[in-house]
């Protein structure tokens, strides 16, 4: 991976553990941003254009909710 991948999400929420569980069996290396434990994760959420979670980053690319076809194409940009 050459560019980070990251996951903001919150303890609890479903799509967030599917979009999760799925780059860990993909193998992908991501780092999980809790918003409900940081108001900086909570506002770069908000800049990114966002008001839920998940919201999966790379690079300049980023896409809300467990959206297959749409994480399948961030995690290629992001190599």
């Amino acid at each position: 991976m050459s560019e980070p991948v990251i996951v903001y999400s919150t303890a609890g929420c479903s799509d967030c553990n599917l979009v999760k569980n799925y780059l860990t069996e993909q193998g992908v290396p991501f780092e999980v941003r809790d918003v409900m434990t940081s108001t900086v994760y909570q506002e770069e959420v908000e800049k990114l254009g966002f008001m839920g979670v998940p919201v999966t980053v790379a690079g300049d690319q980023a896409i809300k909710g467990f959206n297959l076809p749409a994480l399948q194409a961030l995690i290629e940009a992001a190599q």
